[in-house]
């Protein structure tokens, strides 16, 4: 399996992120086109309403977006988000996991295990029912 590329990014609340910090727990990575836009909403929504079980899962939540610290955080205050919204405003770490396209961000994700391997990445996301897709398949994974 492949070791997922390391990055350090700042979160809506000026914290530094590493990946490298997160080893050795389970890491979701989501990357999503744009705050407050209604796909982006609903779907960092449904990782809000599933946080609970994620925790109980030992699973980290990180959504990436080109969007700035302030904008995260003002999407965060707005839908009450309990995880990290981390700004990649240059794209570099977008580019790095192949989540751009020509009209921005690609809405992909990337579930890691404890060793920071790729165990499953997720390219077609119905944003209703992606965080439940993932526990689910952590899951079948363990």
């Amino acid at each position: 399996m492949k070791i997922a590329p390391d990055f350090t990014l700042q979160d809506q609340c000026g914290e530094f992120h590493s990946l490298s910090q997160y080893r050795g727990k389970w890491v979701l990575v989501y990357f999503y086109p744009k705050d407050d836009t209604p796909g982006c909403a609903k779907e960092a929504c449904g990782f809000r309403d599933g946080i609970e079980q994620f925790k109980k899962e030992s699973i980290v939540v990180f959504g990436i977006s080109k969007d700035t610290v302030e904008s995260h955080k003002q999407f965060a205050e707005k839908y009450h988000l309990p995880f990290s919204l981390l700004s990649d405003p240059h794209g570099e770490v977008v580019k790095t996991y192949g989540a751009h396209s020509v009209f921005g961000v690609r809405r992909i994700s990337f579930l890691l295990g404890p060793d920071q391997t790729i165990q499953k990445e997720y390219l077609a996301i119905d944003v209703v029912t992606h965080a439940q897709q993932i526990l689910r398949d952590k899951q079948l994974l363990q």
